[in-house]
């Protein structure tokens, strides 16, 4: 139990971290997207009022509207207007200061007493901020932006500052970042539900390569124990009795031997399944004739099965050559050929087939054996897994052979699957592009 206990608390470990650090990742890019949205959204509300000044100070400067008549009209709403006329001003939200050399509001009468007692009164001019558009505020609560500049036109002042109230533009900036906070939250709440989906996710292929790794590591412990148990017994019986004659003890003998092969196969088996998993293993492609590397494989094949009372079979029809892994093509069809005849009793057929269906090459493996329950076929190409555990270690199987088949069949970008062959036995069917 405390093995269980361990791996699920260091689960729920690198799960949490996970979970942190997606939620770091999110709250940090929106964190950037909401800085950026704000501050455009401001420029963009203040550039307008910024133009207004702009123009406003152009046309004074530049003097672009000059005095007009205005002609009098006998009935209308400007029935009242002077005929010498006047300049009008173009935007009526402006406010318009004039300051003489010693900071004093010249234009007090234009702008009206009212207006002037209650915010200009206690105003100061400020001479740091010539020339530049900077937003001010006046009793704490209204907000402004303005400029000041020099006047060379107008003679009554010796600067000009111009004011345009944005207490509209502050408002909707203030609704906005509440907004933009109230978004935030409901963000960080998702983001939270978001971190922990995408961590359990993300922690899912971990836990199953974990749980592949321990059950590899714990199969191939029991695979490698077994036969040196059986080594080590038969060599401390050789040791009880040193001056017995070979001869006498030729079956502890050829068992250890027997056990030691089998280690051997074992071994070679893990180091080529180990390069696998960590992309080591290169594949040397060359042109091949598909056909004849098979039938130089077969060769010792077929008469191994004669000399088992067995038929071997060749139906070689492809006649194409693909671009592959001599070696590890040849690895492939003893591992194929092998449980053929590991399978097969007396009596019993094997066959090798091969043909072009569209752009593949096709390789089929079949025999008349003992063939594989359909329920198992799913799990026949996984490491360490046999049908019949006895059987398999009588005939000297791992569980590893076909592990390895498939890889080699995965590296050639090809896919290898095995169905029942009628009326009995196995078929092995391998797609190769070529």
């Amino acid at each position: 139990m405390v093995r269980p206990m361990y791996k699920t608390k260091l689960f729920r470990k690198e799960q949490l971290k996970f979970m942190l650090l997606n939620l770091v990742a999110f709250s940090f890019i929106f964190t950037i997207f909401d800085i950026i949205i704000f501050h455009e959204v401001q420029r963009t509300l203040f550039s307008k009022a910024d133009h207004e000044l702009e123009a406003f100070q152009d046309m004074i400067t530049d003097q672009m509207l000059p005095r007009t008549e205005i002609p009098l009209r006998e009935k209308g709403p400007n029935r009242n207007l002077s005929r010498e006329g006047r300049q009008p001003n173009p935007n009526p939200r402006i406010i318009v200061l004039k300051w003489d050399e010693q900071g004093t509001i010249a234009n007090e009468n234009e702008i009206g007493t009212l207006l002037y007692e209650n915010y200009f009164q206690t105003y100061k001019l400020d001479r740091k901020n010539l020339d530049v558009l900077t937003t001010t505020t006046i009793d704490d609560e209204y907000h402004f932006r303005t400029i000041l500049f020099h006047n060379p036109t107008d003679e009554s002042a010796v600067y000009t500052e111009l004011l345009i109230n944005i207490d509209a533009e502050y408002t909707i900036v203030d609704n906005f970042a509440e907004l933009l906070w109230i978004c935030s939250i409901l963000f960080i709440l998702l983001s939270i539900t978001a971190s922990y989906v995408l961590s359990k996710k993300m922690m899912k292929p971990i836990i199953h390569s974990w749980n592949k790794q321990a059950e590899f590591v714990e199969n191939a412990s029991h695979e490698l124990r077994t036969p040196l148990t059986i080594v080590q017994n038969k060599l401390e019986a050789l040791l009880v009795e040193p001056e017995e004659k070979i001869m006498n003890r030729f079956e502890h003998i050829a068992l250890g031997l027997s056990e030691t092969r089998r280690l051997s196969k074992l071994t070679t088996d893990l180091l080529t399944l180990a390069r696998a998993d960590s992309s080591e293993t290169e594949l040397m492609k060359q042109p091949i004739r598909i056909d004849d590397l098979i039938e130089e494989v077969c060769s010792p094949f077929m008469d191994i099965a004669e000399s088992q009372d067995k038929s071997f079979s060749l139906a070689l029809q492809s006649a194409a050559t693909i671009e592959a892994d001599e070696a590890r093509l040849h690895q492939l069809l003893v591992i194929l050929l092998d449980n053929a005849l590991k399978y097969t009793a007396q009596q019993d057929e094997i066959q090798v087939k091969t043909y072009k269906e569209e752009s593949k090459v096709m390789i089929e493996v079949s025999d008349t054996g003992i063939g594989i329950k359909p329920e198992n076929t799913q799990h026949i190409f996984d490491r360490f897994y046999r049908e019949d555990k006895a059987r398999s270690r009588e005939t000297g199987g791992t569980g590893l052979g076909l592990s390895i088949a498939q890889w080699i069949v995965d590296k050639h970008g090809g896919t290898i699957s095995v169905s029942r062959n009628k009326p009995k036995g196995t078929t092995f069917k391998i797609k190769i592009p070529t």
